[in-house]
């Protein structure tokens, strides 16, 4: 195989692993429009990055960061409902981004890549940054597992049990945002959310236990990569949006499939 397949493989491996876990609190949490809130901030992101004469993902990182500490501190005083504050700030970051970009004349930026991913453009910078932002994101995770189930299972209880319920929440937030810098190539900015839930609702059915629902998860996410390049691959389709759609018809057998009782 060619050097950039292997490293589109071995980047959208990466980042299934990483998402099945996390697409998973992401499913039992109903956070799926926060993630697509997170996912459309990365665009202003992009734009500070390049700025600032800096790598994208370090802008990613921070806007993702500060924009979970600012839906923490909004969601405390409950001025407006959850799925308002979300839609306000998914569309604003999503736009200053684009109107930021715009201001950088002297700059060329192919933003169907960032909005949709190039997955089969992946460098070993990229690889890089997305082990190694797995790797803190996968250890954060395990760190937090049973603490961020126990929260998620019931909140109040947890709270009762002396359990920092608002760090938790920070702190999974933070691990969504190091997942969306890191699956940005991948997939885009605007389908990054669809790898992080699609193949955990594929795996729901099929799992008995929360760790077997995580890693049937990263199963799926897996083999959606691998369908997906086989599809851009042979037929000349873009990849980012082709992951998805493999996602997708692999959710669409998980729902005939008969599961076990």
């Amino acid at each position: 195989m060619d050097d950039f397949i292997l490293r589109a493989l071995a980047a959208g491996c990466g980042i299934a692993l990483l998402a099945g876990p996390l697409g998973s609190f992401v499913v039992w949490r109903r956070m799926a429009y926060f993630g697509d809130t997170l996912a459309h901030s990365a665009l202003l992101g992009v734009a500070l990055g390049f700025i600032l004469g800096t790598n994208p993902m370090v802008g990613v990182i921070g806007v993702c960061v500060a924009l979970a500490l600012a839906l923490v501190g909004l969601q405390r005083h409950r001025a407006l409902a959850s799925d308002t504050v979300l839609g306000i700030l998914s569309h604003s970051s999503l736009s200053l981004g684009l109107v930021a970009l715009a201001f950088l004349e002297t700059l060329r930026v192919d933003l169907v890549a960032y909005l949709f991913g190039d997955i089969l453009s992946v460098t070993p910078t990229d690889l890089a940054w997305i082990y190694g932002g797995g790797a803190v994101a996968l250890a954060g995770l395990i760190l937090l597992w049973r603490r961020l189930l126990a929260v998620t299972v019931d909140e109040d209880l947890a709270r009762v049990e002396g359990m920092p319920v608002e760090a938790l929440r920070l702190a999974f937030m933070l691990l969504i945002a190091l997942v969306i810098a890191a699956a940005m190539k991948i997939v885009g900015i605007l389908l990054i959310t669809s790898l992080l839930i699609i193949p955990a609702a594929a795996a729901r059915r099929f799992a008995r236990t929360p760790e077997i629902m995580a890693v049937l998860a990263s199963v799926i996410g897996m083999a959606a990569v691998l369908g997906g390049l086989f599809a851009s691959m042979t037929w000349d389709l873009p990849g980012g949006p082709s992951v998805v759609v493999a996602a997708a018809a692999l959710f669409m057998l998980s729902a005939v499939v008969p599961a076990r009782n």
